[in-house]
């Protein structure tokens, strides 16, 4: 479920700190994205990036994660211009632009999707689907009581296709959620995010979807994780409801399948689920979190800084929770970094460049220690 960011972008995190804003500020209108250079698209302070290229250019457009071969990404999008009504998984050779063009749909086209990753033999990815219960795509709630919320649709499951969109596999069936994977740089392992416990967990499995184990067991959202390059650490962000008013205002909501996810911080843990510590205490959203290629830090989307909800920038912080560093400097939404498998280029979803509309398209950074 990092998902829905997109389709709620202009009001899912308002409210974090101040006044809650009920949209996004747009980017101010820039010339034609075609017409400006790499160079242009880098601003000021994000040392980090050496150049930057625009993938796609229209509609909402995230959770692009690359094969392990580096050749391919496979991404979700709601473009309308593409005819989506809400996300679809697409696959796009690296390389490739889409401002005129539509690139190739892998999903089936029916129900909403979410996080599609490649499986190690770059012929295969996963992805969740709700197309089981139906062609529709489902509503999505946008406040419970004046709170933004998510859903948590139970009809998620997982499921492997080949690269012609051809479902191979089904990997869950257990009654209720089952989304967000990842798999592990071993090529060995998923992790994934169930309620089949009753709440949000972190649950690893093999490829096959057999030797399912839950890995995580503290109240609140465990989500969005991801493997470290060397496959023995996992990173997540998770919300943790303390009080009693939170606690039952959680699990009220959790019974009608919704969440609230304006307060979330970045935890770790071995990939057995062992060693598990918070790694940022920092107040409001802070998500999307990737792992560095040396394994030592972690970049991550955080609107700790913003006093109004946003806006939304990358960051780097090491795995001691030490040297906080801001990568992206955007006036909206920078967030969903993933490194390339060899640790030269960033791809991630951004406001800049719209041309003044609520736009989030795809990114491809030259990246620089």
């Amino acid at each position: 479920m990092r998902i829905y960011y997109l389709a709620l972008l202009g009001i899912l995190f308002a409210g974090c700190k101040g006044d809650p804003k009920t949209e996004a500020p747009a980017e101010a209108p820039t010339e034609s994205p075609m017409a400006m250079s790499s160079d242009t698209l880098v601003y000021p302070g994000e040392k980090h990036f050496a150049s930057i290229r625009q993938i796609t250019f229209g509609g909402d457009n995230a959770e692009a994660y690359w094969s392990f071969d580096d050749t391919k990404v496979i991404f979700q999008s709601n473009a309308e211009a593409w005819g989506m009504e809400c996300d679809q998984m697409f696959l796009m050779n690296v390389g490739e632009t889409f401002e005129d063009n539509k690139p190739p749909m892998l999903s089936t086209g029916m129900g909403r999707t979410t996080c599609g990753y490649f499986l190690p033999d770059n012929e295969h990815i996963l992805y969740a689907s709700t197309h089981l219960k139906g062609a529709a795509c489902p509503e999505v709630p946008l406040r419970e009581n004046g709170n933004y919320v998510w859903p948590v649709y139970d009809s998620f499951d997982i499921f492997v296709a080949d690269l012609q969109g051809k479902i191979t596999a089904q990997l869950t069936d257990e009654p209720g959620y089952d989304a967000e994977a990842t798999v592990s740089p071993k090529g060995d392992k998923i992790v994934f995010t169930s309620d089949r416990s009753g709440d949000l967990e972190l649950y690893t499995m093999n490829l096959d979807g057999s030797d399912v184990k839950q890995i995580t067991d503290q109240l609140g959202y465990d989500g969005g994780a991801f493997f470290s390059p060397d496959g023995t650490q996992i990173i997540f962000r998770a919300s943790r409801p303390k009080t009693e008013e939170e606690i039952a205002e959680y699990k009220g909501l959790l019974e009608r399948g919704l969440v609230q996810p304006t307060n979330m911080e970045l935890f770790i843990c071995n990939a057995d689920g062992s060693d598990l510590r918070q790694l940022t205490y920092l107040g409001n959203a802070n998500w999307s979190p990737f792992f560095h290629p040396s394994g030592d830090k972690i970049l991550f989307s955080s609107n700790f800084e913003a006093e109004g909800g946003f806006p939304f920038n990358l960051y780097m912080i090491n795995t001691d929770g030490t040297g906080i560093e801001r990568v992206t400097h955007g006036k909206t939404f920078d967030a969903f970094p993933v490194f390339s498998n060899d640790g030269k280029h960033l791809i991630f979803s951004s406001n800049r460049n719209n041309g003044g509309t609520r736009d989030t398209n795809l990114f491809i950074a030259e990246w620089r220690d």
